[in-house]
């Protein structure tokens, strides 16, 4: 199968110049638009006036973005489309703090070195910003606040196609590796009364997640690369490996082997790279991972060889319908 192209030159020129476009949504979704915007129609002038914008520049960016479906054009008004009510901060699926997290400067501007990653193979982030992506969020909290309500409201969807599509009854005591706000833990434990979770993060998160320990949700701050896991009949590692290269990848599922004992799961829920060459957000998903991280996506294959690797046996692939699979895995 090829891509379908029906223009080359329109093509080239609106890959090269269309950074406009995600910018514009950063700048709509920092400014509050959508939550300005309710079910009255609304010119640009007034919407403007409401978020402290110019009103001829307000107009040209949401045209631009309505063009491409986030919000619409009525006359000289705009009214939500599906997409732009994700915006609202009240939406009970808000994408607004996951298209504020890539306007962050430490998203945006490491893209400007982004050659970097491709002639070196190492994440740009760490010639734009030498101190690293996490130690990064940790000094700015503010932006760390972005992250992780961006994080949060990723993982509403995300967590919800989890629980439809696997069955974790008959586990005493799950794991949640690198969980850090827990939402994917407290979610599970909802659902199995009988469950008790240990929450494993680094000191940092650990301190900010503290209010939700629990009888049945025990906190362990730690670095996965340094320090004892817990003992567990399941583990979860969400969206961990996929910031890691191969050899670090080793490292993480190693130590979680040295802990689990004979009978335990390990559960890697992670984006799929498909075999289809057409689009995908995983591959996009891919290039941020490259450059932020020096991580990379990967496809089943890839993640089984990482596996059979750090000793375990792969089972099978869930898809959970919610853009995150499912990885089953048993000790080897």
């Amino acid at each position: 199968m090829t891509v379908k192209e029906t223009n080359p030159f329109a093509t080239v020129i609106q890959i090269a110049g269309g950074y406009c476009l995600p910018r514009s949504l950063h700048v709509v979704a920092d400014l509050g638009v959508a939550d300005a915007l309710d079910e009255t129609p609304r010119n640009a002038t007034g919407l403007a006036e409401s978020v402290g914008a110019q009103p001829d520049a307000l107009d040209r960016v949401l045209r631009l973005l309505a063009a491409h479906g986030v919000f619409e054009l009525q006359g000289d008004t705009f009214v939500h489309s599906p997409a732009s009510r994700l915006l609202r901060t009240d939406h009970p699926q808000s994408m607004r703090a996951f298209a504020r997290m890539f306007g962050l400067p430490i998203f945006w501007t490491t893209f400007e070195e982004m050659e970097h990653s491709v002639r070196t193979g190492f994440p740009a982030a760490s010639k734009t910003f030498p101190e690293g992506f996490w130690a990064y969020l940790a000094q700015r909290p503010e932006e760390g606040r972005v992250f992780n309500a961006a994080m949060g409201a990723k993982a509403q969807g995300a967590v919800a196609g989890i629980l439809a599509s696997y069955d974790f009854s008959g586990f005493g005591r799950i794991g949640d590796i690198g969980g850090g706000s827990g939402h994917l833990l407290r979610a599970v434990l909802d659902t199995e009364p009988a469950a008790r979770g240990v929450l494993f993060d680094l000191p940092h998160v650990i301190e900010e997640a503290e209010s939700m320990a629990s009888e049945r949700l025990t906190l362990q701050a730690g670095d996965f690369f340094q320090d004892a896991l817990p003992s567990c009949d399941a583990y979860l590692l969400m969206e961990i490996i996929h910031d890691w290269g191969d050899e670090e990848s080793v490292a993480i599922l190693q130590a979680i082997r040295r802990a689990a004992p004979a009978h335990a799961k390990l559960l890697v829920i992670e984006t799929i790279v498909p075999d289809d060459p057409g689009p995908d957000w995983s591959k996009m998903l891919d290039i941020h991972m490259l450059t932020l991280l020096g991580g990379r996506q990967r496809n089943q294959q890839e993640y089984e060889a990482l596996l059979t690797q750090s000793g375990f046996l792969f089972q099978r692939e869930i898809d959970t319908g919610a853009g995150i699979s499912i990885l089953d895995t048993e000790l080897n």
